[in-house]
């Protein structure tokens, strides 16, 4: 009995260490919320605290510091759902770790907010409503309020919810609604709208077809090759210098704006020559590389994850300088204001884009990683030659937009690339007959030659690769996105104009 007595202890014991253990990973997991939640508050206080000294002893103060802490708000939503596109790709693929992955996307997103950000900054604080239609300096500065802080919401809920939707398309449908709301349908520029819905159409459609042609490009050239390792040499720096490219005459057009005027015909030759020169450099660096490594897919993966961190690195410095306007762009219209009235250029002060570099860098930080996972390995799987077509894929498409004149998504673009790449492997599983030879051969001639489709989509006729309830759950966000944010801009925009006009 006493024997029996002396087992049970150590059970017993076990199961109550266990029960601690428990509470104690809850308890942790609790206050990293807390501590999440309170970094973010933290950031926002310190922001109307920066914005009230700059302003100090002015009749508006309270104005241009409410404005400030919805910019800071905003901008940190900007960062959880915006910023995970540049490396999500990467991070799926495990061609960097999620930590390093936030971390390079935090300093470029900075870097590309402070330098190339106060160009375009512009656009959303005066390209959407018709000049002259609100004349009154309170009507504009209770509008822009209204927008920005119906922007942060609703960005905040999809993020929530695990959308990766467009911010900037956010900002515009949440200016729409306000200048719907201040001065009827006739405030809106409705050609740009259309502009932007178009948008939504052409670029996820755009980057899908880039990204399945350069996977294409791989595996007919590379993958299923007899000698795979040839065929890298010869590709690869192909491939490298054609993101070169892009990479170049896209920072051309987005960083260099700014400083000079950079015309269509000066960014497509600083595109082409900077892609010839890495395509020659990269030649024997290539070829150094593949020196060694075995004649399989594995190996093959090693030459894309250097690419793939310049193409985060890269990304991030263009979103920064891009999508901080959907944050500081309102702030400066509001700034602008109370200072000079409706009319008038609007100016963009240096401190608003650190505000707005800063915060979209500790949004990320603190709430990205939900949506990275998703777009890294949750649609589709990716492996380093997949997610360098989505970056490839990207770049190209932001640049032939920006070529054609055309207001595009890089969410859009860079989801619609994970999109391709998956539905490309769907339908080059099934019809590809390159790799059916290739498996045929390998398999030592066992599959039948004559009908091998048809065996084939009888077997993959339940196996999907693309999730399809993310991709429907995907599409619907974007399309409620500009509509949803119009709609709650318009009851803020009308709320505030009872309460402060």
């Amino acid at each position: 009995m006493s024997a029996n007595r002396r087992r049970l202890v150590k059970p017993t014991l076990d199961k109550d260490l266990a029960k601690i253990s428990m509470i104690e990973d809850a308890s942790r997991y609790l206050s990293r919320g807390f501590a999440v939640h309170g970094a973010a508050l933290i950031f926002v206080f310190l922001v109307a605290v920066l914005a009230g000294s700059l302003v100090t002893g002015r009749a508006d103060v309270v104005v241009v510091v409410g404005a400030a802490a919805i910019a800071a708000y905003m901008a940190m939503n900007i960062g959880a759902n915006d910023v995970t596109n540049n490396i999500g790709a990467a991070v799926g693929a495990r061609a960097m770790t999620m930590t390093f992955g936030l971390a390079l996307a935090a300093v470029f997103e900075i870097a590309g907010a402070v330098i190339g950000g106060r160009h375009v900054a512009d656009t959303i604080a005066g390209g959407i409503m018709r000049e002259g239609l609100i004349t009154g300096p309170d009507v504009m500065i209770w509008a822009m309020m209204a927008a920005l802080l119906s922007a942060a919401i609703f960005i905040n809920i999809a993020t929530w919810l695990g959308w990766p939707i467009s911010t900037t398309h956010s900002i515009v449908g949440s200016v729409m609604g306000s200048g719907i709301a201040a001065a009827g349908l006739s405030a809106i520029d409705w050609k740009t709208v259309g502009g932007i819905t178009a948008s939504w159409m052409i670029s996820p459609l755009l980057g899908a077809v880039f990204a399945a042609g350069f996977l294409y490009l791989i595996k007919e050239t590379i993958i299923y090759r007899e000698d795979k390792i040839a065929g890298a040499k010869r590709w690869v720096p192909v491939l490298l210098g054609i993101m070169t490219g892009a990479f170049a005459g896209y920072l051309a057009i987005v960083g260099l704006e700014h400083l000079v005027d950079v015309s269509v015909l000066m960014a497509t030759l600083i595109a082409l020559a900077s892609g010839v020169v890495a395509w020659r450099l990269l030649i024997p660096v290539i070829a150094r590389q593949a020196e060694g490594l075995e004649n399989r897919n594995q190996s093959l993966r090693k030459l894309f994850r250097i690419p793939l961190v310049f193409a985060a690195a890269l990304m991030s410095f263009a979103h920064g300088a891009n999508d901080v306007s959907n944050a500081i762009g309102p702030l400066a219209a509001i700034v602008s204001a109370t200072q000079r009235g409706v009319l008038g250029t609007v100016e963009v002060p240096l401190w608003s884009l650190l505000v707005g570099g800063i915060g979209i860098s500790l949004g990320l930080l603190l709430y990205g990683p939900k949506l990275v996972r998703l777009v890294g390995s949750q649609i589709t799987k990716l492996n380093p030659m997949r997610a360098f077509c989505v970056s490839l894929s990207t770049a190209l498409t932001v640049l032939s937009a920006a070529w054609l004149g055309l207001p595009v998504s890089s969410t859009h673009i860079a989801v619609g690339a994970v999109f391709g790449v998956g539905f490309f492997r769907e339908w080059y599983t099934r019809h590809s007959r390159r790799r059916f030879e290739y498996v045929r051969v390998r398999s030592g001639g066992d599959i039948d030659p004559v009908e091998p489709f048809e065996r084939n989509d009888e077997e993959f006729r339940h196996r999907y690769l693309v999730r399809r309830s993310h991709f429907l759950s995907i599409i619907a966000a974007w399309m409620i996105t500009l509509p949803c944010a119009a709609a709650l801009s318009v009851v803020m925009s009308l709320v505030m104009f009872a309460i402060f006009l």
